[in-house]
């Protein structure tokens, strides 16, 4: 259009130089615009960040002072006292020994002639083991018999001279005093006659003894002599000739302590095994107890019978006899319980707000895990579980759940939370 066409409309054209300025002036508004968009946005992520910040110090502050909190708390685990211990079996040592088992000695004095039987040997009651030579018995025996004889001549002529003082008696030829001594010699020689018979009979008897014979039926387990030896049967170096044991049946004695004494009765069954013979178990019962407490030791002995019809078990080896013992009514704690001062033994009770108390405890029989408690305790208290040394009577506690409890502590004593630590 040329300005006349513009002119009856009423328009007029822009300059060049103020297209140019308008043009410029729009660009510098959208500049501006940018700036401030891209402003607001820096203060509101700057805004944000800030926020961020501040909440996350707070929510560390506060996590940090849980965790203090948390660490302040001393958690512990609880257990209680039961009644009613249950059966129990205590394994005491002890040595095997035959069921009779005697050393075999001479009564009579000599040389040993000969022996029938070494180690090892089984006899029967009354068989023959050893023959010894007495000459000094023999002669004695022999003079014995010799002084018998010679009372028996002397109290034969006092019979007949007593005959005849009577007959002269009758004729009053005699006084009756010079009767009564007649009488009482003749009486003197009888009492002689009767000691030099006993004397015979006391030298046979010893001349008896030069058999030596198995007074039972077992094993010789034991020979101390050789043909020749010099046996002094009342000398005080006198040994015993063999050692004889009954094996098929066998004996063990042990010592129980006081604290068990009271739960030992004769009949009850035991287990007795030997190293040796691993995996074999043989099953005896015990035979008799002392049914008193020794007073050096502060044991009773007990003697266990043992059948040994195979002869498996020697005796004199060393055994081990597992003794089964009932439970008894006592109340019985877990021995990590225990805590040991100066004012004795004691456990840690926790109340129901949550306060330590430090209980004096009377201790029974030490049943391994657990102990017989005898005075301070009842199943109701709830009693501290490895007890630190350092908990102190009125100390504030937690106690742990019952799934941590039952747990086993992971952190051990250096590591972990404070509830894996107790």
């Amino acid at each position: 259009m040329t300005e006349q066409s513009h002119s009856p409309l009423g328009l007029h054209p822009i300059e060049a130089g103020a297209e140019e300025d308008t043009a410029a002036l729009l660009k510098r508004r959208q500049i501006v615009r940018r700036t401030k968009i891209a402003a607001a946005v820096v203060v509101v992520v700057l805004a944000l960040g800030a926020a961020r910040t501040v909440l996350s110090r707070i929510e560390n502050g506060r996590t940090l002072q849980a965790q203090a909190a948390e660490g302040a708390k001393q958690y512990v685990r609880v257990t209680q006292a039961r009644a009613g211990g249950a059966a129990q079996t205590i394994s005491l040592p002890g040595t095997l020994q035959g069921a009779a088992q005697s050393p075999i000695g001479a009564r009579a004095s000599g040389y040993l002639k000969r022996w029938t039987k070494d180690i090892g040997a089984k006899v029967a009651k009354g068989e023959l083991l050893a023959e010894i030579e007495t000459p000094e018995i023999d002669q004695q025996l022999s003079q014995a018999i010799a002084a018998r004889d010679q009372a028996a001549a002397s109290l034969a002529l006092s019979r007949s001279t007593v005959e005849r003082w009577e007959g002269l008696r009758r004729k009053d030829v005699v006084s009756q005093q010079d009767l009564d001594e007649k009488r009482s010699g003749a009486q003197q020689m009888q009492a002689n006659l009767a000691a030099a018979e006993a004397n015979v009979q006391r030298l046979r008897q010893l001349e008896g003894f030069k058999r030596i014979t198995a007074p039972f039926a077992g094993v010789i387990v034991r020979r101390n002599v050789e043909v020749g030896d010099l046996i002094d049967a009342g000398g005080a170096a006198a040994r015993p000739l063999f050692m004889l044991a009954q094996t098929d049946a066998l004996r063990v004695y042990v010592n129980v302590p006081q604290a068990y004494a009271q739960l030992v009765k004769p009949g009850q069954p035991v287990v007795v095994t030997q190293n040796e013979l691993r995996g074999q178990r043989f099953t005896g019962e015990v035979a008799r107890t002392a049914g008193a407490i020794d007073t050096a030791t502060r044991t009773m002995q007990v003697e266990v019978a043992l059948p040994n019809a195979d002869g498996r078990l020697l005796p004199g080896a060393y055994v081990q006899v597992s003794l089964p013992l009932p439970g008894g009514g006592a109340l019985v704690a877990p021995t990590n319980t225990l805590l040991f001062r100066a004012e004795g033994t004691m456990v840690a009770v926790v109340d129901a707000q949550g306060r330590v108390a430090l209980r004096k405890v009377g201790v029974g029989r030490n049943l391994g895990e657990t102990f017989e408690v005898l005075s301070g305790l009842s199943e109701t208290e709830r009693i501290v579980l490895n007890p630190p040394d350092w908990l102190a009577d009125g100390q504030q506690v937690v106690v742990a759940p019952a799934a941590e409890r039952a747990a086993p502590a992971a952190g051990g004593a250096s590591g972990g939370t404070p509830k894996e630590r107790l």
